[in-house]
């Protein structure tokens, strides 16, 4: 079987990593979560007490990182420094300044080639704000997953009360609208739509119907690259 690539790009709070996982369990394929390296940076960030705006400083701790992927059961498991963090960088308090490190292109540079290696000799299901159109523009499926805010705002705050971290609603509303202008609008590899990426809307669809849908896309262009 030729290796195939799958980049699935979208919002905060659009359902990106489940279903990219479970997509990937079902294809067989190695699932990279790229939000959660990023979310890596930021809590070291946070860790060291920097200022989210302070550029210069972050950049500055690049060299003093080491960030591995480990893979246990199919599940991606985040290790810094030696340590494994990949249930504290789902803190709510890493948020702002993943997103913070992930505008600045220095940061993004960094990560790039780790992104794509994984890429060359594996098939993967890959999620994040840029694959389609950055880390892997030529991909052979493109899937732009999105939801209103409002439904993402809905699940978010109801994974943040199942890890024990529960928010009001409006504040996470708040947050996401936050987030998505600011990763729509940074100068480096912003959020946005492939051109050649098919745009699936989960907002009326549950878990299930979502994955079905994902899978159907997957199927479709999959044959339609075969055919070229």
């Amino acid at each position: 079987m030729s290796i195939i690539r799958i980049a699935i790009d979208g919002p905060s709070g659009a359902g990106k990593s489940t279903l990219a996982q479970a997509a990937a369990d079902a294809l067989g394929c190695i699932y990279v979560d790229t939000g959660a390296i990023y979310r890596t940076i930021g809590l070291h960030v946070w860790k060291c007490g920097l200022d989210p705006a302070n550029t210069e400083g972050i950049v500055r701790e690049l060299p003093h990182l080491q960030i591995e992927l480990h893979y246990d059961n199919g599940q991606q498991r985040m290790v810094l420094n030696g340590q494994d963090v990949t249930e504290e960088i789902r803190l709510p308090e890493v948020s702002q300044y993943t997103s913070s490190a992930a505008a600045i292109p220095a940061v993004r540079a960094y990560l790039l080639e780790m992104q794509r290696e994984l890429a060359k000799t594996h098939s993967v299901v890959m999620d994040g704000r840029d694959i389609g159109t950055v880390v892997l523009p030529d991909a052979e499926v493109k899937i732009f997953l999105t939801a209103s805010a409002q439904a993402r705002a809905q699940r978010r705050m109801l994974e943040l009360e199942r890890r024990g971290t529960p928010q009001p609603y409006e504040k996470v509303l708040r947050e996401i609208e936050e987030r998505d202008w600011r990763d729509s609008h940074r100068s480096a590899a912003p959020l946005q739509q492939a051109a050649d990426a098919v745009r699936l809307d989960t907002t009326a669809l549950n878990f299930q119907e979502s994955l079905d849908a994902l899978l159907k896309i997957v199927q479709e262009r999959g044959k339609a690259h075969e055919a070229i």
